[in-house]
């Protein structure tokens, strides 16, 4: 165990506290748990409150440009009122729902760059210390999965993926930010867009998916943002043939259609403010999903998550990750 010294301010020798959460990745509204593992310091504490806050790093977009932080988008009590006698080992396990819309960080096993943690806090004398900042790993709900499954056998590739401060108007949204997924298009398609952003929005009872078409512009016109959304429900992933319902989603979005899907517009605070939206499934032959299948699993094993990427992730969970935090999560008691 690495446990981490906290509440400096009460001298030296206050507790520590390590987390260790259970292995594997966590679905978007699947359970997370573990257990917090504290050490006692050089006197007896009562821990007024033991509280895990689920964080992570977005970026927001200015009149004068482009910040990051940390947000917190998640907090849970999972212990409080006990006492910690000095040099004590004490743990406390926990087990709770992660939101819905938490962002995927993870396709195939493979990293694609979103930064998540959770973070210990500890509560004693009135004061509360944070620390013991440990990395979340998210892996897509199946119907995300076969969404994306689909984009890769249509021959669209990973480009990027970020999360974005703002809200899809609307919509059900209850995070304060978003997640985009950028594809690069299929040759089928290169000429009419030059990138497709995927956001998702789940729920109990499904997905929204939210899309985002960069079109080129024409000798007589300029590019221009289309973006258009679909609902799936968590039971249609075995009745739908993926890859037909997909390419009618890109085939609407680019000829700028929408029987069924509907138009969205985004401004530059990443909020979106749509009109009449409908259902996006149907009946199908239904798809294989496999993690050595072609497409986007191809393009993220293959390398296209960069370097700096990952040395980002670790520099955020290494360093400050006290400053630009914008608090927006809601708590579990």
């Amino acid at each position: 165990m690495v446990f981490k010294r906290l509440l400096g301010s009460l001298g030296v020798g206050g507790p520590a506290v390590d987390t260790v959460l259970d292995p594997g990745a966590v679905t978007p509204g699947g359970v997370l748990g573990g257990q917090v593992h504290l050490r006692g310091g050089d006197a007896d504490f009562t821990v007024e409150r033991l509280t895990l806050e689920l964080l992570a790093r977005v970026e927001a977009e200015h009149d004068d440009g482009e910040s990051e932080g940390a947000v917190v988008f998640h907090r849970h009590v999972v212990g409080g009122n006990f006492r910690l006698a000095a040099h004590e080992r004490y743990s406390v396990p926990f087990s709770f729902p992660v939101p819905w819309e938490t962002p995927i960080t993870e396709l195939y096993g493979q990293d694609l760059g979103i930064v998540l943690g959770v973070r210990t806090e500890l509560g004693v004398a009135g004061a509360r210390d944070k620390g013991d900042l440990d990395p979340l790993a998210v892996r897509p709900l199946p119907a995300q999965e076969a969404v994306l499954e689909a984009f890769g056998q249509l021959g669209f590739g990973f480009g990027s993926a970020d999360l974005e401060l703002g809200r899809v108007g609307g919509t059900g949204q209850q995070l304060p930010f978003y997640q985009e997924i950028e594809l690069v298009p299929a040759p089928r398609y290169a000429h009419r867009v030059s990138e497709v952003e995927v956001t998702f929005l789940a729920g109990p009872t499904g997905i929204e998916v939210v899309l985002e078409a960069d079109k080129r512009g024409g000798p007589l016109s300029e590019g221009r943002d289309e973006l258009t959304r679909f609902t799936v429900g968590h039971h249609d992933v075995d009745r739908v043939d993926w890859n037909a319902e997909v390419d009618g989603w890109i085939r609407q979005l680019v000829e700028h259609r929408a029987p069924y899907g509907g138009h969205a517009h985004k401004d530059e605070y990443g909020h979106h403010d749509d009109h009449d939206h409908g259902h996006g499934s149907g009946p199908g032959t239904g798809t294989a999903i496999a993690a050595g299948a072609a497409g986007l699993a191809v393009g993220v094993v293959g390398g296209m998550v960069a370097a700096e990427v990952v040395d980002e992730i670790g520099d955020f969970f290494e360093g400050d990750d006290e400053e630009d935090e914008y608090d927006g999560g809601d708590e579990d008691e």
